[in-house]
């Protein structure tokens, strides 16, 4: 025991301390984090049919859009602890630490013990990471699970085992039921790796790949064809599919439409009934990881004891009635002014002040280093370049073979390089999927650190210039990221990381032998670069993040952040009374609308066409015969929405109004047709598309 503790290395357990405190502090100032993801578990933990089917609402109606292995950690965390912000967030902050903790175990074996706590450290400041750890979002888990895959190949390669190989794939099948196609997007760095490091015969390297391979695919397909041979009456709708399909939600919305850009979802409207092809307007869906449309005030009572105890900088606006934006989230394409393709009117943080679609910049080979994305995930990028260059000119080959740094350092190169090509041209992503690109940033950086240092001491030529250069690079490119924000924070920071960088430059070239006075300057300059990182991932943590769009940054100060989900409690009052045992509470256009209505009431509410409610999932006959067999008795319907339908044009047409006195607040509801108004006039001065509002009207339903 005392010599496993004499092991064990106090700096890994300060850095594992740091990032738990950049994970998990202040979670639970976030009641319902992304109330979309909130009320699925909610559902889930009602039945286990909703569990399996990660339903979105207690009745099994529509799902999510993502596959269910982070819902069901959600779900499990929540049924332990009970449904809170915090319950729901921890799998994913736990897993971020995890993540912090297998770089550790990933580089140290190769490069050495300070490599891998410095990669462990760049992990841990990473501010995206952070970000994203901090929220019920399922990158960060994701994320660990594909270490989890690297650490078995690594495993495979060392002990020339070919059974953790085929375990590695196994892995990346987990992560598939996680956020599907985006697992895969390592998969070509694992059979790189495997093909160049692991020592048997080629005939039987292609043999164990090709049975990776089917594992990988029947790990992968598994969840997706268990859902596709349930009869489709027998379980929710496939939510953001075209075709009620897993397999399809799969390949189709959650693959090649991320690259292309083009997201047809569900289609066009709510009328064309389950399995029936969309309409052509359905390339107006936004994206279900998250809510990208503004919600204005609500027409409910303000009073909701589970966000008192928020500060000042973290409570968010209010949404307190069914929000006006029923079938209306802005679709991607979208114009909103200036170039055409921005964001929602009113949406604050990067993506409402960035280029190109989501705030995410402008696709080409430098978009990485561009404004928009670079204080997420670039800080270190140009000292991890150079650093893989610094590792492959640290170590001879041997017998013309490459050694096992070299090995993997191509493994990393082969995560990054591909996955960093993604994000230089896709068109549809948003700012945290940038998290994939933390691990191989935080390796190449830490192990590239140690090999410079190395180089600087007893290199010639060239080789002896990558550290100063690199981090005269680093530097340059840490100051032009803080430009952007000068109005912000002001030159102080700017003037620090300039100071330090070319303080430690000049000493380097300055110190004639004392080879440990030169790594200790060097320590300091790669320490000096994660000033700016760290005090990035520190700001969710000091201003409150945004749970459904998460980013970093000091515009987390003033940005309005994620939406409160509040709700109108005479709303609930009302239908609770009314309800003659209706199945749904009352229905409305989309999950938005619904999620804080299930979360608070653990009742099912009906988000007619899914998320952005332009999933085709039920025929107007299919709707009215709910109606008549007393399924659903009342649907709110706001005055914003995209598109039109059968089923609200009948709504419209057939249901009775409810006076707004019944389940409105008088005091509030004057004060929320105005803003409905300037909504209105807004959104169409800035897209030129949605065009008049009016207040939500709630309807009860019913059949003669």
């Amino acid at each position: 025991m005392i010599r496993r503790f004499q092991k064990f290395d106090i700096y890994l357990f300060f850095i594992l301390i740091l990032s738990a405190i950049l994970n998990i502090y202040n979670i639970w100032e976030d009641d319902t984090v992304n109330a979309y993801y909130t009320a699925a578990v909610t559902s889930m933990m009602q039945s286990w049919h909703n569990f399996f089917f990660a339903s979105f609402d207690p009745a099994g109606y529509v799902t999510v859009d993502k596959p269910p292995l982070t819902f069901w950690l959600q779900t499990i965390s929540a049924k332990i602890f009970g449904l809170h912000g915090w319950s729901v967030i921890l799998p994913q902050a736990l897993a971020g630490i995890g993540s912090v903790y297998l770089i550790y175990r990933l580089v140290k074996p190769t490069f050495g013990q300070a490599a891998a706590r410095l990669a462990a450290l760049i992990m841990a400041c990473t501010p995206i990471a952070v970000a994203v750890s901090r929220t019920n979002n399922i990158d960060s888990l994701l994320v660990f699970i594909l270490l989890l895959a690297t650490g078995m190949m690594f495993k495979a390669v060392k002990q020339q085992k070919v059974l953790w190989a085929i375990a590695s794939f196994a892995m990346i099948g987990v992560g598939f039921n996680t956020k599907m196609l985006q697992a895969y997007m390592i998969v070509p760095a694992l059979i790189l790796f495997y093909i160049i490091a692991y020592r048997t015969t080629w005939k039987k390297k292609l043999l164990s790949l090709m049975i990776s391979m089917i594992v990988l695919l029947g790990v992968s397909a598994s969840w997706s064809i268990a859902v596709d041979l349930t009869s489709k009456d027998n379980r929710p709708y496939m939510g953001s599919s075209q075709s009620n399909s897993a397999l399809e939600l799969a390949f189709g919305y959650n693959g090649l439409q991320r690259l292309t850009g083009q997201q047809s979802g569900g289609g066009g409207g709510t009328n064309q009934g389950k399995g029936q092809p969309p309409s052509q307007q359905g390339d107006q869906q936004n994206d279900n990881d998250s809510s990208t449309m503004p919600q204005p005030p609500s027409h409910g009572n303000q009073n909701n004891s589970d966000n008192s105890n928020q500060s000042s900088s973290q409570k968010q606006p209010s949404m307190q009635g069914p929000p006006s934006n029923a079938n209306g989230t802005t679709p991607p394409d979208m114009p909103s002014g200036g170039n055409g393709d921005g964001p929602p009117n009113g949406m604050g943080g990067k993506m409402g002040n960035g280029s190109g679609m989501f705030g995410t910049g402008t696709k080409g080979p430098l978009r990485l280093f561009q404004s928009e994305l670079s204080d997420q995930i670039s800080w270190l990028l140009p000292f991890a370049i150079f650093g893989a260059i610094g590792i492959f000119f640290s170590t001879a080959f041997e017998r013309r073979r490459l050694n096992t740094k070299q090995k993997e350092t191509l493994f990393w190169l082969a995560w990054l390089i591909p996955v960093a090509a993604f994000f230089s041209v896709a068109g549809f992503f948003h700012h945290y999927y940038l998290i994939m690109l933390a691990p191989p940033i935080a390796v190449l950086t830490g192990a590239g650190w140690v090999s410079m240092t190395q180089l600087f001491q007893t290199g010639t030529g060239f080789k002896k210039w990558l550290l100063p250069i690199a981090i005269f690079v680093t530097t340059a490119f840490e100051i032009f990221i803080l430009s952007t924000f000068t109005s912000t924070i002001g030159l102080g920071l700017s003037i620090a990381v300039g100071i330090l960088g070319v303080g430690t430059i000049l000493s380097l070239l300055l110190i004639k032998g004392k080879e440990k006075l030169k790594q200790f300057v060097s320590l300091i300059a790669i320490l000096g670069m994660l000033i700016a990182p760290l005090y990035w991932a520190s700001t969710p943590l000091l201003y409150g993040g945004n749970s459904m769009l998460p980013e970093a940054g000091p515009q987390l100060a003033t940005s309005s952040g994620s939406m409160s989900s509040q709700v109108n409690e005479k709303l609930i009052s009302y239908l609770e009374k009314n309800n003659t045992g209706e199945e749904f509470l009352f229905g409305t256009t989309d999950a938005t609308t619904a999620s804080p209505y299930i979360i608070k009431t653990g009742k099912a509410v009906m988000a007619l066409g899914g998320f952005s409610g332009s999933d085709n999932i039920l025929t107007l006959s299919e709707f009215k015969q709910l109606v008549k067999d007393g399924k659903i008795k009342y649907f709110y319907l706001s005055g914003m929405r995209g598109g039109s339908s059968d089923i609200l044009t009948w709504i419209q047409k057939n249901g009775k109004e409810v006076s707004a006195s019944k389940w409105q607040n008088s005091s509030t509801s004057k004060t929320n047709q105005q803003t409905d108004t300037q909504q209105s006039e807004q959104n169409d001065q800035s897209n030129g598309r949605m065009g008049g509002m009016e207040s939500g009207t709630l309807y009860e339903l019913s059949v003669d």
